[in-house]
């Protein structure tokens, strides 16, 4: 199990004065690993993870909390009908909440799962369409989805689970007006190597092009301390790249300043984008926020 104690603090950042504070913690007796997060109509949803016990066993955590920045509150919104962890959440129009795939307990699942945060209703999407991954990466503009890379799990003849990184991309077309409709499209492999627990968002440039934008992660798969499955310390990316939904084309940018994985987010921050924490080279754990602009490379079809 990890080494420290798994922290509840939660912090702020005023933007304006460029300082953080602490506004409480997680009400929790125990911390969560692989827990994703997302904003919704101003408030802050805090999805699922992981908690592990003293003799090492990784359980799924079903809550979704809900954070209000104006009044530092933290309260449990719902429970997930499939409690996941390492999925990706999407914020969809200012309402719904959309995870894709992820890890249950002891194996990947492939549910689409999408949360109404206005009925406080759950919806079960059409399921991921490809093998089901954890650690993948990905982003949601207007009704379009693109996600992209993760982890396999396998069974092997000795009952213990085998990983393999994987390059598939796909893009999801959904339907508000039958919401847990979806329809998949595979798109080609992003540029360079598969990436495991990149950031990535949904975000629209200066001339209104969808895309979605992917950076930082590892090609070397680990559970939580940065060590490989096959034992091998794993190396941060600078990677970053994004798929332009409008053309159906992926673009290569210049790296982000800093290598960086473990990210469960990406987020766009006064015209440029920022990758909060996270780990470093050398499995260093880091509080820094890693800040780029969009500079492009080439295009690639």
């Amino acid at each position: 199990m990890p080494a420290k104690p798994v922290a509840t603090d939660i912090y702020a950042l005023d933007l304006h004065a460029g300082r953080w504070r602490r506004v409480g913690d997680i009400p929790v007796t125990q911390g969560r690993l692989g827990s994703a997060a997302v904003t919704i109509a101003g408030k802050v949803y805090l999805i699922g993870g992981y908690s592990v016990s003293p003799e090492g066993e990784e359980t799924s955590t079903s809550e979704v909390w809900r954070f209000s920045p104006d009044t530092g509150h933290m309260s449990i919104e719902t429970t997930m009908p499939t409690p996941v962890d390492d999925t990706v959440a999407m914020p969809w129009r200012d309402r719904w909440i959309v995870l894709v795939s992820g890890w249950h307990d002891i194996a990947n699942v492939a549910n689409v799962q999408i949360y109404d945060t206005q009925t406080r209703h759950w919806t079960m999407g059409t399921s991921w369409p490809d093998k089901p991954v954890f650690g993948h990466a990905g982003g949601l503009v207007g009704d379009a989805m693109v996600v992209c890379d993760g982890v396999t799990a396998t069974k092997g003849s000795d009952g213990k689970n085998h990983y393999a990184i994987t390059n598939a991309c796909w893009q999801g077309l959904l339907d508000p007006r039958a919401v847990g409709h979806i329809r998949w499209q595979q798109v080609a492999p992003h540029p360079g190597v598969p990436l495991y627990r990149a950031g990535a968002t949904g975000a629209t440039d200066r001339a209104g092009v969808p895309s979605v934008v992917f950076a930082g992660g590892t090609n070397r798969p680990y559970n939580y301390n940065g060590i490989g499955y096959d034992h091998v310390p794993a190396e941060p990316s600078s990677a970053v790249f994004g798929f332009d939904l409008e053309h159906g084309t992926w673009t290569t940018y210049a790296p982000a300043p800093v290598a960086g994985m473990d990210f469960r987010g990406l987020l766009p921050l006064d015209g440029s984008f920022a990758l909060f924490g996270g780990m470093r080279a050398g499995q260093q754990v880091s509080d820094e926020v890693i800040r780029f602009d969009l500079k492009p490379v080439h295009g690639v079809d």
